[in-house]
C-alpha cells in the first residue's frame, strides 16, 4: 500500500520541483541582470499604464504578450551567455556570433514592444477621457486580474531581493498568502454596497487565512512569512482598487 501511495505522490512531486526549478532560473536572471530587472519594471509599468487608462481586453492581452516576449528573449540571450561562456575561455568568431545574434533576438523583441506599446497608448496619452477611466472602474474583473499579476510580480522581486528560500517553497514572502489576500482585498471592493458583502467577504478572509494556516502547518513558511506575504498582497491589491475603483 504504502509503494502505492510513492508512486501516486512522485510524479506531483517531480512537477513541483521542476516548477521550481524554473522559477529559480527566472529569479537567478533577475538577481543578476540588470536588464531583465529594466523588463520586468516595464511590463509593470505597462500593465499599471493600461488599467489607468482603459485598454481594452485584446489590448492587455497584446501588451502581456510582447511583454513576455521580452522577459523570454532576455532569459534565452543569458542561458546562451553562460554555456558559451562555459564552452570556452578564449575568443571565438562563432561564439561572438552567437552571442550577438542573441542580443539580437532580445533588440528586436524590445522594438516589437515598443510599437504596440506606442499603437495601444498613443491615442489615449494624446486625449484622454472620463470614459476610458469609468470603463476601468467598472470592470472588477479586469482590475482583480491586473492586481493579482502586479503581486506576482511584487513576490518574485522580494524573492530575488532577498534570496531566501526556493520561490515556490519557502521563502519571504509567501506568494501563497499574498495572493490569497489579495482575492480577499479584490473581493471586499467588489462586493462594497451589496446586500451580503459582509459575509462574502468574511468567507473570504477565512479561506485566505486557511490557505495562510496550510503554508505554516506543512512547514514550507514560517509564521512571519506567511504574514509579510498577506500583508503585501493586500496592500497591493486594496491600492489598485483604491486608485481606480
Amino acid at each position: 500500500m504504502a509503494l502505492n501511495d510513492d508512486r501516486r505522490t512522485a510524479p506531483a512531486s517531480s512537477v513541483l520541483t521542476s516548477l521550481n526549478y524554473a522559477f529559480e532560473g527566472v529569479m537567478h536572471v533577475l538577481r543578476t541582470q540588470r536588464n531583465m530587472r529594466i523588463h520586468v519594471a516595464a511590463a509593470a509599468a505597462a500593465l499599471v499604464a493600461g488599467l489607468a487608462l482603459g485598454v481594452t481586453r485584446t489590448e492587455l492581452l497584446a501588451l502581456m504578450i510582447v511583454s513576455g516576449l521580452v522577459i523570454v528573449a532576455e532569459m534565452l540571450n543569458t542561458a546562451i551567455e553562460a554555456a558559451i561562456d562555459v564552452a570556452t575561455s578564449s575568443f571565438d568568431p562563432r561564439a561572438k556570433v552567437a552571442k550577438d545574434v542573441a542580443a539580437g533576438a532580445v533588440l528586436v523583441c524590445a522594438f516589437i514592444a515598443v510599437v504596440v506599446g506606442y499603437l495601444v497608448f498613443a491615442d489615449r496619452l494624446a486625449s484622454p477621457t472620463s470614459s476610458l477611466l469609468r470603463q476601468v472602474r467598472e470592470s472588477p474583473v479586469h482590475l482583480t486580474v491586473i492586481a493579482l499579476v502586479l503581486v506576482t510580480i511584487v513576490v518574485i522581486a522580494i524573492k530575488a531581493a532577498t534570496g531566501r528560500g526556493t520561490p515556490i517553497r519557502g521563502g519571504l514572502p509567501s506568494g501563497h498568502a499574498a495572493v490569497a489576500f489579495a482575492g480577499w482585498a479584490a473581493v471586499l471592493f467588489i462586493t462594497a454596497g451589496t446586500r451580503h458583502n459582509v459575509l462574502v467577504a468574511s468567507i473570504t478572509f477565512l479561506m485566505a487565512a486557511l490557505v495562510a494556516q496550510t503554508r505554516v502547518e506543512a512547514g514550507i513558511h514560517s509564521a512571519v512569512e506567511v504574514i509579510y506575504g498577506g500583508v503585501v498582497g493586500a496592500l497591493v491589491a486594496l491600492a489598485i482598487f483604491q486608485v481606480w475603483s
